[in-house]
């Protein structure tokens, strides 16, 4: 039986301040193996976010299935206001966590990011910094590489295959690039050309890296509105990130791009003494006001879509055109070999 009138009937809700939502999957079932370090990592994850982001931002956090203690740590961040949204649900995998955090809400912005990211200063004013002067961008990483430039990015390059302003330019920071490579227990995995020479594009004298990863990045809110995918059946890879992540800023015609400098380290699952000196040394944001980055609608046409997808990346992905293409944009004979 119902008595009365809910007074929340027709009532629309009240308009937010939050403009830059962050979210984070969270999977640590176990302090054990794979996992041992995993909850400390988190806190630092957490606490670098605290101290870097500014006021406007809504951060969400799924956890995915998680063992009791970091659950309590969560709820106990969720009541005191830290965390603004907190889902509790079973291990449903990474994207359809991702797919949860992004129901229900309306932002501008939309940070997706690993657990295991640790925060630099200025990573969301430098992020805004790039909305600013490139309309076209659809996704920034804070987190720059130099081995991410074919992936999804054939739009740039055929867009400014003839500008000056599309050239191989000097990596600002190659300490980041070895360390992120630690991180993923592969130090190898850029070789010496990685390491001196990346993609630019420059406007008005801010430059950013063709291409961009997705253990952390930062997102056009409009691009998950159009996303008809509701489900993922992988829990980690297959081709779920590229469905989810990826393939949707190239289909609304946007780029994919990195900031030139390094604002974010990949942590990974094992604690270093790094990581605390880092966190420690981190300058706490002030809270000034924050003015959020104007986001034209870019237009854009299908057949223009395929042809720049389909037909040109499939064309410029053949090594012999691909090498060409290098040693165009400033690379020499030997170092587009090994690029």
């Amino acid at each position: 039986m119902r008595i009365g009138f809910n007074p929340n009937k027709d009532k629309k809700n009240n308009k937010s301040n939050f403009f830059h939502q962050v979210i984070i999957p969270v999977y640590i079932p176990n302090e054990e193996g794979y996992f041992k370090d995993s909850f400390q990592i988190l806190k630092y994850c957490l606490d670098s976010f605290i101290i870097t982001s500014h006021t406007n931002t809504y951060l969400t956090v799924i956890n995915n299935g998680s063992c009791e203690k970091v659950i309590n740590y969560l709820e106990n961040l969720y009541h005191k206001g830290v965390i603004h949204e907190l889902v509790n649900t079973t291990n449903i995998g990474k994207l359809n966590a991702i797919l949860k955090g992004c129901v229900g809400h309306n932002f501008d912005l939309i940070t997706i990011t690993d657990a295991d990211v640790l925060f630099l200063s200025n990573w969301q004013e430098e992020t805004y910094n790039v909305f600013k002067n490139f309309k076209k961008v659809g996704v920034v990483s804070p987190v720059p590489s130099s081995k991410v430039l074919k992936q999804f990015t054939s739009n740039i390059i055929i867009e400014n295959l003839f500008s000056k302003k599309l050239k191989f330019t000097n990596v600002l920071n190659s300490n980041a690039l070895k360390m992120f490579a630690h991180s993923i227990g592969n130090d190898s995995f850029y070789n010496d050309v990685h390491l001196r020479k990346n993609l630019t594009i420059e406007k008005q004298n801010v430059k950013v890296i063709v291409g961009a990863g997705h253990f952390v990045a930062t997102y056009r809110g409009s691009i998950f509105k159009g996303i008809k995918q509701k489900f993922s059946a992988y829990s980690l890879g297959g081709n779920s990130e590229a469905d989810l992540l990826d393939k949707p800023v190239l289909k609304n015609g946007l780029w994919r791009v990195s900031t030139e400098n390094n604002y974010a380290y990949h942590m990974g699952n094992v604690i270093e003494p790094w990581m605390k000196e880092t966190l420690k040394s981190t300058k706490l944001i002030s809270n000034k006001k924050v003015n959020k980055p104007k986001l034209e609608e870019i237009k854009y046409s299908s057949m223009g879509l395929i042809f720049k997808d389909m037909i040109f990346g499939k064309l410029i992905s053949i090594v012999p055109i691909w090498n060409l293409f290098l040693r165009f944009k400033g690379l020499t004979k030997d170092e587009a070999n090994k690029y």
